[in-house]
C-alpha cells in the first residue's frame, strides 16, 4: 500500500504501516521541530513542512497516488457542528484543520482513510459533530460522486498490548465499498496473532521500561538485553538508546513525589494540591498499565507520571516506550516538543494492528 499521513506528528501512525513493509510516500506537519524528528526517522517520505490549508490548495497532491489517508485532524479544529455543510461545521473558519483534510481526501480519493482522534469527540455539542463528520464523507454530491461508506470504532490501547490506558475512537471509510466490519477485525486480529503470539496481551509498566535503569545527562545508555516478549518487540541492534534524561524537578517537588506510593497521588499530601489533573502527583505501578501519556509527562503536577520507584517523572525514553515506539526511534528537539511528540502519537503497536486491518482489506479489493 501507498499511503498519505496528515497531521503526521512526529509519525506514529506511519510506523506501523510502515513495519507491515508498506510505503508512506508523503507526510504533512505544521511544527518544524516536530517534523524534524519525522524526517529523520523516516528518510524515505517526503514530508511537507507547511499549515494544511496551503498544501490543500497548492495542488501538491493528485488523485489516485496512494490507497490509503492516515492521520487525524486536532480536536479543538472542531468548534462548532451547524444544522448542515453550507454556512455551518464545513465553513467555520475555526474547523479548518478538519475541513482541509476532508478536501485532501476528496482530491486523492484513496480507497480508504483512516481518522484517528479523541475519545470525546462522539460527544462534543451533543454528537453532532461526530454524525456530521461521518455525514460529509458519505455524501456523494460533496465527494464529487464517489462517496465513503463510514464506520467508527472505539478503541483501548490496553487491548493491543500496549501498557497505557488511552482510549482514541477511529473513523475509517472506504470508498464505494460496504464491508463487514467485525468480521474483518477480527480476521485481522487473528492474523496478527499468528504472525506474533502473544500480541494483544496484557502489558505491564515494569515488563515495558523495567530494563532500562537510570537515567543520564545525554539520555545516552547501553542498549539493555529485553526481558520481556513487550521489550523484544520495541528492541533494536543499536548499541547504545537515547533520550533516557529525567527532568530536573524542584527540591519541593521532589520531597513531595517522596511522600507518594504506587498507586497514590496528590491526595495523599500534607498540603492543598491546585491542579486540574485528577491524577496530580501520581505514581505508577510496576505491575499495572500506565495513565494515558500526554504532552505533560515530565511534571508531576500533570498526571499519574512518577516513576513507580525513583522520585522524577518518566523519562522520554521511558514514555516513548509505553506509547510503544521502537528503541532505535530517536526524538529531536528541545524537552518541551519531544514531550508533545511523545504524548501527541498514536502508538505505532495499535497503527501496525490498523495497517494488517487495512492490509487484508485492499488485497481483496
Amino acid at each position: 500500500m501507498r499511503l498519505i499521513d496528515l497531521f503526521a506528528g512526529c509519525g506514529g501512525l506511519s510506523l506501523g504501516f510502515e513495519r507491515d513493509g508498506h510505503e508512506v510516500c508523503k507526510a504533512v506537519e505544521f511544527d518544524p521541530l516536530i517534523a524534524a524528528t519525522y524526517e529523520k526517522n523516516h528518510s524515505r517520505v517526503q514530508v511537507i513542512v507547511d499549515d494544511i490549508k496551503n498544501v490543500a490548495r497548492s495542488g501538491i497532491f493528485h488523485e489516485g497516488e496512494a490507497d490509503v489517508i492516515i492521520g487525524g485532524p486536532p480536536c479543538q479544529g472542531f468548534s462548532m457542528a451547524g444544522a448542515r455543510i453550507r454556512g455551518g461545521f464545513m465553513d467555520d473558519p475555526r474547523n479548518y484543520l478538519f475541513r482541509h483534510y476532508f478536501e485532501i481526501v476528496r482530491t486523492v480519493r484513496p480507497k480508504m482513510f483512516i481518522m484517528e482522534n479523541v475519545k470525546g469527540i462522539t460527544t462534543m455539542k451533543k454528537g453532532e459533530i461526530f454524525q456530521e463528520i461521518q455525514r460529509i464523507f458519505a455524501d456523494r454530491e460533496l465527494m464529487g460522486g464517489r462517496a465513503y461508506h463510514i464506520y467508527s470504532r472505539l478503541i483501548k490501547a490496553v487491548e493491543f498490548g500496549i501498557p497505557q490506558k488511552r482510549e482514541r475512537m477511529l473513523i475509517i471509510g472506504f470508498l464505494e465499498k460496504e464491508i463487514p466490519f467485525e468480521e474483518k477485525w477480527q480476521e485481522a486480529k487473528e492474523k496478527t496473532e499468528e504472525r506474533y503470539p502473544g500480541f494483544f496481551e496484557p502489558v505491564t509498566v515494569r515488563e515495558a521500561i523495567g530494563n532500562l535503569g537510570e537515567p543520564t545527562k545525554d539520555g545516552i545508555i547501553a542498549n539493555p538485553n529485553p526481558g520481556t516478549p513487550y521489550q523484544e518487540w520495541l528492541s533494536c541492534g543499536n548499541e547504545f538508546l537515547t533520550n533516557h534524561t529525567k527532568t530536573n524537578h524542584s527540591a519541593l517537588a521532589i520531597e513531595r513525589m517522596s511522600q507518594v506510593a504506587p498507586g497514590e497521588n496528590y491526595t495523599v499530601l500534607d498540603e492543598e494540591i491546585k491542579s486540574v489533573h485528577s491524577g496530580s502527583y501520581g505514581r505508577l505501578e510496576w505491575d499495572a498499565p500506565a495513565a494515558t501519556i500526554t504532552t505533560r509527562f515530565d511534571t508531576p503536577a500533570g498526571g499519574r507520571f512518577i516513576h513507580p520507584i525513583s522520585n522524577r517523572t518518566l523519562t522520554p525514553r521511558e514514555a516513548a516506550r509505553i506509547q510503544s515506539f521502537p528503541d532505535d526511534f530517536v526524538f529531536y528537539g528541545n524537552r518541551t516538543s519531544i514531550c508533545k511528540q511523545i504524548g501527541n502519537a498514536v502508538p505505532p503497536k495499535i497503527s501496525y494492528f490498523l495497517s494488517v486491518f487495512a492490509g487484508q482489506i485492499l488485497e481483496e479489493w
